[in-house]
């Protein structure tokens, strides 16, 4: 179809990468972030899969990406104690996948999203209000608090997992749920020798701590924990580490290396009811707007990556937006849906396990797993063949 105007809700890592798509497939784009011109870059670090990698690539992003990240080759699950439970080998990864994963800080990837664009395409400090799509009107308008309109041929809702325009295209749709997960995260102030290990899981009994190693050796670390919702800790870090304290090392040196200050919470919630339809009108939904998910495959950011990819192409090989868009959900609502679905399977067997007998008995049936079952696994969700974006 001929490319037009876009407004994308949502300045985050979704938003960003559709921009990415739609700017490099011909399309206008302005993206309205309501947070301020001071974008939250810090806190948290991210593991790029092989299909995020390649989604990045469509979009013209890897080559940057790839500079900037680590590669994750060693690492691996263990016990609290330290045993160790499975291998990650991130060498078969790379010669299945064609790139092992990647650790990056979200800061740094929000950074190299936001470079290519255009002067003035990124609006921040306008929270959008609302989205007017009467099919008889030439263009849909987008509504901000402060009174700005945009009109646009298409409006990627981005707007994350309590996203306003989804709540009003999709009014029957349930909103999101609490998974009865929270975590706790970090990066080091300073880099932090663990092991040659550059990426680990622990799994206890009801918890989880992980951590990925980055290009500069600082480390992030996550903690999660089966946990009532809207629990909070006066001092979250002193928290962390009176519940690890008898874990292995390096979780120890980890919570040592990080600054009080510096700990996030956010309790984990997901979208459990699938969504009916990604597209309504002229909006389509994207991230976590359309399928947020837990974080026990490490899959939410790939798949909004894969969202905007899928995007721009179908944009491109469809003749009309109605078509375009009905593409764009044939392709992206059963994928998305099917990893949301086996990541909850994930933290249920992982994560959120607490009955002894039970853990017991799953890291006996890990340990017994060959090497090539939980690659073949890993790959389930993992191998995808990206699009092709001829840039315009």
């Amino acid at each position: 179809m001929q490319p037009g105007q876009a407004v994308v809700v949502g300045g985050g890592i979704g938003g960003l990468a559709a921009a990415l798509g739609l700017l490099r497939t011909g399309w206008r784009v302005t993206v309205v972030e309501r947070a301020p011109a001071a974008l939250a870059d810090a806190g948290a670090g991210i593991s790029l899969a092989a299909n995020g990698i390649h989604a990045l690539d469509a979009l013209g992003a890897g080559p940057a990406v790839r500079a900037a990240a680590r590669r994750q080759l060693t690492g691996g699950t263990r016990t609290p104690g330290g045993r160790l439970l499975a291998r990650m080998d991130g060498h078969a990864l790379e010669r299945a996948l064609g790139t092992p994963i990647l650790g990056i800080p979200r800061a740094t990837l929000h950074e190299l999203l936001r470079a290519p664009l255009p002067p003035g395409a990124l609006v921040t400090g306008a929270e959008v209000t609302a989205v007017e799509d009467d099919p008889g009107a030439p263009h849909a308008r987008v509504a901000t608090a402060d009174g700005r309109t945009y009109d646009a041929d298409l409006v990627v809702a981005a707007d994350g997992i309590n996203s306003r325009l989804r709540a009003q295209v999709l009014p029957g749709a349930p909103g999101p749920a609490y998974s009865g997960s929270t975590v706790l995260r970090a990066i080091t102030e300073r880099p932090v020798d663990v092991g040659g290990a550059d990426f680990q899981l622990t799994w206890g009994r009801g918890a989880e701590f992980g951590h990925i190693v980055f290009a500069d050796g600082r480390v992030e670390w996550h903690a999660v924990l089966n946990a009532p919702a809207g629990v909070r800790h006066r001092d979250p870090l002193a928290a962390v580490r009176r519940r690890f304290a008898a874990w292995h090392d390096p979780i120890p040196a980890l919570l040592a290396a990080t600054a009080p200050g510096a700990v996030l919470h956010h309790d984990v919630h997901e979208l459990v009811t699938p969504l009916p339809a990604y597209a309504v009108g002229r909006v389509a939904l994207l991230g976590d707007a359309a399928h947020a998910m837990t974080p026990h495959l490490g899959q939410g950011a790939c798949q909004a990556l894969e969202d905007a990819a899928g995007l721009a192409a179908a944009l491109v090989a469809a003749p009309g937006l109605p078509a375009a868009l009905a593409r764009y959900d044939a392709e992206r609502r059963p994928r998305s849906q099917a990893v949301t679905l086996a990541a909850r399977r994930a933290g249920r067997m992982g994560q959120q396990l607490a009955n002894p007998v039970a853990v017991a008995v799953r890291n006996a049936a890990i340990r017994l797993t060959p090497s090539r079952a939980t690659i073949r696994a890993i790959l389930r969700h993992a191998a995808w063949t990206p699009p092709v974006l001829s840039p315009r």
